[in-house]
Parts: structure tokens; C-alpha cells; sequence
């Protein structure tokens, strides 16, 4: 797939069969994760990937989560601070990790949504609780995969007010 259709056409999908993820798609999408840009390349990622279900469905808790019973592969994208020479960009760099694997799993047929974690202090929580993720990590987005078991047509939104030329 284009990189201009890809991002075009991926939508947050929030329905899957119950085939699973395959070990080869998963590579896929973390070596996409891990190509992302990060400041000063210090890549301060972290991922905890969940394909057993009782895992998963601690997961329905969140709040508006419920769908993630359905979900047969999830990946927690969590940032280290103590790998960042910058400080305060990590949250930036899990963005464009995870950004990059929502594009990686769309363009090889998987069905992604992102699910904020960071800065809500409660789910931050219940993540560390569930995943028993140390406390020098943090966990940042919550993305639930699978094979799609809904179409979504693309959506345009560009829009034009948006924009600003050489100055506000």
C-alpha cells in the first residue's frame, strides 16, 4: 500500500473475527514501531504485547473499553525517561511508534485502535497493576488489534481553517 493511501484510509477499528494475529505480522508491525523517529534517537519504547485473553479482558475495564474482549492481539506502547537525553519527549516519541504501527497493521489487513492511556493517572494504574510494569516506565497507549470484522470508508478531513500562512 501507498503511504499517502494508507494514511488516507486507516480508520480505528474497533471489531475483529477471531483469527488470530500472526507471528509474522506482529514482526511487521514492531519493526515498524521501532523505525519511528525519536529525539535524539534514544528510541525510549518499551511494549508489552497480549494475545491471551484473560489479559486482555482486564483490559474491558477501563471505561468505554468494552470492545477489547474482541480484540485477539494488544500492544502496550510504554516510554522510559531514563533513556531520554531531551526530557519531556518521550511522549512524542511513543506517538510516533505507535502512529507507525496503526499504519503498519492497516496496510497489511490487520484492524487497529488506539486506546489513551498516559496522562490518565487511573489507567496508568490499572496498567502497571495488570502488566506489573515497573514504576520507571510509564505506560503510555493501549493498541488493540486483530483481523477486522468491520469496513470503515475512508474520511475526509482535511479542512482548510485549519491552516495558517507565515503567521497565525
Amino acid at each position: 500500500m501507498e503511504t499517502i493511501k494508507a494514511i488516507m484510509t486507516r480508520r480505528s477499528i474497533r471489531t475483529w473475527t477471531n483469527e488470530p494475529v500472526t507471528d509474522a505480522e506482529r514482526k511487521t508491525i514492531f519493526e515498524a514501531a521501532m523505525n519511528a523517529p525519536s529525539a535524539a534517537d534514544v528510541r525510549p519504547w518499551h511494549f508489552v504485547a497480549m494475545d491471551d485473553p484473560a489479559v486482555i479482558n482486564q483490559f474491558t475495564e477501563l471505561g468505554g473499553t468494552e470492545m477489547l474482549a474482541e480484540s485477539t492481539f494488544m500492544v502496550l506502547v510504554c516510554g522510559d525517561e531514563s533513556k531520554e537525553i531531551y526530557p519531556g519527549f518521550w511522549p512524542q516519541d511513543c506517538s510516533c511508534a505507535a502512529q507507525n504501527m496503526q499504519l503498519a497493521a492497516h496496510d497489511i489487513g490487520i484492524g487497529c485502535v488506539w486506546i489513551a492511556i498516559y496522562p490518565i493517572e487511573e489507567r496508568v494504574a490499572i496498567c502497571r497493576k495488570i502488566l506489573d510494569i515497573p514504576q520507571s516506565i510509564t505506560p503510555f497507549a493501549l493498541l488493540a488489534m486483530g483481523v477486522p470484522n468491520e469496513v470503515l470508508p475512508p474520511e475526509g478531513r482535511y479542512d482548510a481553517t485549519r491552516l495558517h500562512q507565515n503567521k497565525w
